[in-house]
């Protein structure tokens, strides 16, 4: 028993249960029917928008929120979003490890709330049966590789899917990529501006867009100057593969003056296989690396990032994915027109940013250059 009950010889009163606003609270306070507050809530009907504010702002001032139970019954949605990854789902990957995945999902979850729905993290496979565990009215699937099965899945379900990632030949409603051709050129074109002769690349092994055309870039850029490619490849989803590929790549004799490393580790593995190999950064070696981490600033030296703007991403393909489910602009689940027909699912390429830090910028011209040593030498 409490102190005061003690005291007293009784009980403390309990506290009073806080009742929930309904929706006959908001219509009365409105002064409006229950149907139309069901309509501006919903963006249905045909509302003056003066109405729509009011029955918003007097639902928001009562805490009102429809019931979740309730809105399936009468829209046939759940209110749940699935996020998932699945390039890598037969590993054991967890990709919210990494900071553009995990800043992705951090917006991506906010975007629904904003809207009213929840967000539901998946594996792409599991021992259990998740997926069909959950009722999802949409999924976004990130990176998905070509002819990816679970989004073949989701669209025989018409479940729609928006993928982060230009989907191939995925039947997808919608998607949002960054213009990774175009990100790639500028690096290399940075790179050599500060005096790179020999540009590397590490890279990985997966199927996915970002990984492909990234590397698609680099050989056509190589190409076209008439180098010969100077590039070393590694499982992404493997942690210590990287800083392996990473040594084998500055052990070559045609080794690199210049690297960019696809994958958030590369940097601190290229940085520490310099080391070993007796290698100055930026005297020596050029590195730049794509990565959301912080931690790129407070290297030594700092080492210039590229950042795929993960919560743009993340905001966007949210919000393509709720306008499809909702039939907003025309855009239907399953990748079709409003009217029916099929066709290409819209796409959108968001910008990048590559901010320079002293990695990839010489202090001095060079006047010698220190050869690669093994890893024994003193």
């Amino acid at each position: 028993m409490t102190a005061a009950a003690n005291q007293s010889g009784r009980r403390p009163p309990r506290p009073r249960r806080l009742e929930r606003a309904g929706i006959r609270d908001v219509a009365a306070a409105a002064g409006v029917s229950i149907t139309t507050v069901s309509d501006a809530l919903n963006g249905k009907g045909r509302l003056p928008e003066e109405t729509r504010t009011r029955v918003r702002e007097v639902a928001e001032r009562l805490g009102y929120r429809p019931s979740a139970a309730a809105r399936t019954l009468r829209t046939g949605r759940s209110g749940l979003l699935g996020l998932t990854v699945t390039t890598y789902g037969e590993e054991p990957f967890t990709f919210t490890e990494f900071a553009y995945f995990a800043e992705m999902a951090r917006a991506a979850t906010s975007a629904a709330l904003n809207r009213g729905y929840a967000l539901v993290v998946l594996p792409a496979s599991s021992r259990h049966d998740v997926w069909g565990n959950v009722a999802l009215d949409g999924t976004v699937v990130i990176d998905p590789s070509d002819h990816d099965p679970l989004v073949a899945e989701l669209h025989r379900q018409g479940v729609p899917v928006v993928s982060d990632g230009k989907p191939g030949n995925c039947p997808v409603t919608a998607w949002v990529d960054n213009d990774h051709e175009a990100a790639v050129l500028g690096i290399l074109d940075h790179l050599s501006g500060a005096g790179a002769r020999r540009i590397g690349l590490l890279t990985g092994t997966s199927t996915d867009t970002y990984t492909r055309l990234s590397t698609e870039a680099y050989l056509s850029w190589c190409a076209k100057i008439g180098q010969e490619p100077v590039h070393e490849t590694y499982p992404a989803h493997d942690p210590a593969a990287g800083a392996v590929a990473a040594d084998r790549l500055l052990a070559r004799p045609d080794r690199p003056d210049a690297v960019y490393g696809l994958f958030d580790p590369n940097g601190t593995d290229l940085l520490a296989a310099a080391r070993r190999y007796g290698l100055r950064v930026p005297e020596d070696l050029l590195l730049v690396c794509c990565s959301e981490s912080d931690v790129y600033a407070a290297t030594e030296p700092p080492i210039t990032t590229l950042s795929l703007k993960p919560r743009n991403i993340g905001t966007t393909v949210v919000n393509l994915l709720i306008d499809a489910i909702e039939g907003v602009r025309g855009q239907q689940p399953g990748g079709r027109r409003a009217d029916g027909t099929a066709g290409q699912p819209p796409g959108r390429l968001m910008p990048t940013e590559l901010i320079v830090r002293a990695s990839s910028q010489r202090r001095s011209p060079r006047t010698t250059v220190s050869p690669p040593r093994t890893p024994d030498e003193g």
